[in-house]
């Protein structure tokens, strides 16, 4: 049957033939390009560490073979459907859009879940910053929902619908579902700032002085965040709070301050002057005090009971429980430096002065009783 089929063949009766094997053979030879490249790509993305590229090439593969031969084979069809009355190839310019906007949605989706996958793969949070997890899983929805409406409206528009009403209805629902969940879209935004400004991270200690809050940042969610204070009572925070709020982020200070008054009694006034210029000198040669910032030891006033100096340092580390034995350390050394001049640290004391006069009447009224 073949057989007489080509026999009887008439290339005059195909003059579109000549065209379509022509192009046949020219998105073959893209094929072949595409595939050898994205093979060499794929070598060459895989000795860095930029997640971006990966994921590109990655999520392109497929949506770039099946434009290349979905463009083609529109054209061949077009080809096809000028040397032929039929009315199937009318709505070709039509399919052949909805076609491209679908191949496009189907590269951005797949581009917005390799990146999600990366940045929550090991390898990734391994080697970077900690990223929290249910934070780019809701920004991974969002972005594909967003994908795939605008995606639906333009293939709406393409097969000849209008897309008017729908926008209409969509912006009466959204208002709606605005004031409906406007706290809910108040926490997941809050929480995108806190992703995008990273005032802190997982495992920073916040506190803050506008509100009753402070401990160690445990989670980072896309509506609330979790701290555990330091009775070890997790605290649930909604996102939308720090908008509103100042926060302190401890963790991220360059040193810890030292700020302490020490009194010295008045009958060691003599001595303060050297008790001053002992403990600078003992602070500028401690191993474990930082020179690069303000130190400062000075007479401050004259107190009730005690002549007062103070002491204002910071110590190199920012480590609490090391923070303090530094301090221990310089505040005993202080001690030794006083008791060495032969004074001592002031407490509270009270001073009765009475008259020689009135006490000479009491022992004569005592004396005629």
């Amino acid at each position: 049957m073949l057989a007489q089929w080509w026999a009887n063949f008439q290339p005059e009766e195909y003059p579109w033939l000549g065209d379509v094997f022509l192009l046949v053979l020219v998105l073959l030879t893209l094929n072949l390009v595409l595939t050898r490249l994205t093979i060499h790509l794929t070598k060459k993305f895989a000795s860095t560490r930029n997640l971006w590229d990966d994921a590109l090439l990655e999520a392109a593969k497929r949506p770039a073979l099946l434009m290349i031969w979905a463009v083609g084979g529109s054209h061949i069809l077009q080809i096809i459907g000028e040397s032929s009355d039929a009315e199937v190839f009318s709505a070709l310019d039509s399919l052949r859009a909805v076609g491209v906007v679908l191949i496009i949605a189907w590269f951005l989706v797949s581009l917005v879940r390799q990146i999600e996958l990366r940045l929550l793969s090991d390898d990734y949070t391994a080697k970077d910053e900690p990223i929290d997890q249910t934070t780019v899983m809701a920004l991974g929805k969002l972005v594909r929902s967003a994908i795939i409406i605008v995606s639906a409206l333009m293939v709406l528009q393409n097969l000849g619908y209008s897309i008017s009403g729908v926008l209409a209805f969509g912006g009466i629902g959204g208002i709606a579902v605005g004031f409906a969940a406007k706290d809910l879209l108040a926490n997941f935004f809050g929480g995108l700032m806190v992703y995008l400004d990273r005032p802190f991270s997982v495992g920073d200690w916040i506190r803050s002085p506008d509100k009753n809050i402070e401990g160690t940042v445990e989670n980072i969610g896309w509506r609330q965040t979790r701290i555990r204070t330091f009775d070890q009572r997790p605290l649930y925070v909604p996102n939308a709070t720090f908008s509103q709020i100042s926060v302190e982020n401890p963790s991220r200070m360059s040193n810890r301050r030292i700020y302490e008054t020490i009194g010295v009694r008045y009958q060691d006034a003599a001595v303060v002057p050297e008790i001053i210029i002992q403990v600078k000198a003992m602070l500028e040669d401690h191993a474990d005090i930082d020179l690069g910032k303000t130190l400062i030891v000075n007479f401050n006033q004259y107190n009730a009971s005690s002549l007062d100096f103070f002491v204002y340092t910071f110590t190199k580390t920012t480590n609490w429980v090391e923070y303090h034995g530094i301090k221990q350390d310089v505040l005993l050394k202080i001690l030794d430096i006083i008791h060495g001049l032969g004074a001592d640290v002031a407490f509270p004391t009270t001073t009765v002065k009475l008259d020689p006069i009135s006490i000479q009447h009491a022992q004569t009224r005592e004396t005629e009783q």
